[in-house]
């Protein structure tokens, strides 16, 4: 038997006459809302589906609201229930269903808070790499850049301009659990981004398959080691060509082979560790 209550606190053992909750309790209801953009923003609520998220979003305090998981998911998962500290709720699978949006769901979805924070605050913990993601739509793309940011060392990853929700589900996943190490910033303008950046001391540079500059030829010249603020935009479109043209150079990666191109999340690995193994 499962060590969670039926919507209470952990620790106490569920009631005999405990049922999971369905797909139609009122709790399950309000967090399905949750797919929705505009319901997350009213909110300022979003959900992070399966275990490797669920005990990022734990392991950042304050994150997580409540935790929802089928029966056999919280004994699987102990441990994470157990150092929830938050509501934890069973569920039906039917439930389950309902609240996850992957064909073999793992049982476990957290209710979690928006993350984001000021550029300003941001910049005020002197990141040495950021990435910037311009008006990039897909979120696959944007939840799999956001990793590699991470995993590159980026201290902040902004999400600029009409660029994707990085709350949106399939954004979440592809972070696999990045979403919750680094600072995430919303900011509407990306030329202001490009100044504050600018004025915190950041070198900007913009991404671009027509670039003037070679990466090899800034990383051989030392370019890369300086704090660097990199600008990627959406595969379809690419970068504004007014952001472009606002950095301090337009970076093309070094094509070897017969490939046309990368594509952005790619591209973006290459630029970050560029710029990672420069900066250590």
């Amino acid at each position: 038997m499962s060590s969670t209550t039926h919507g209470g606190r952990l620790g106490r053992a569920p009631e005999p006459d405990t049922m999971p909750f369905t797909p139609r309790t009122p709790r399950v209801v309000a967090a399905r809302r949750l797919h929705r953009r505009r319901d997350r923003e009213a909110a300022g609520r979003f959900l992070a589906e399966g275990p490797q998220a669920v005990r990022e979003a734990l392991a950042r305090p304050g994150t997580v609201v409540e935790l929802f998981g089928t029966p056999g998911a919280l004994d699987r998962y102990a441990d994470l229930a157990a150092h929830a500290d938050v509501p934890v709720s069973e569920l039906t699978d039917d439930a389950l269903a309902a609240l996850a949006e992957t064909v073999a769901p793992q049982g476990l979805v957290a209710v979690c808070r928006h993350l984001d924070v000021p550029l300003d605050d941001a910049l005020a913990a002197g990141p040495r790499l950021v990435a910037v993601l311009a008006e990039i739509r897909d979120p696959g793309n944007a939840g799999t850049v956001l990793r590699t940011a991470d995993a590159a060392g980026a201290g902040a990853v902004v999400f600029a301009g009409d660029a994707v929700d990085p709350y949106n589900g399939k954004c979440v996943r592809a972070s696999a659990g990045s979403l919750f190490h680094v600072d995430v910033v919303r900011a509407p303008d990306p030329l202001a981004v490009v100044a504050a950046l600018r004025a915190a001391g950041l070198s900007i540079l913009a991404t671009t398959g027509y670039g003037d500059s070679d990466l090899d030829d800034l990383a051989d010249a030392g370019r890369l080691a300086a704090p660097t603020a990199w600008l990627f935009g959406s595969e379809a479109h690419g970068l504004p060509e007014e952001l472009a043209a606002a950095a301090d150079a337009r970076v093309r990666v070094p094509l070897h082979g017969r490939a046309e191109s990368l594509n952005l999340a790619a591209a973006a690995a290459v630029c970050l560790y560029a710029s990672a193994r420069a900066l250590r």
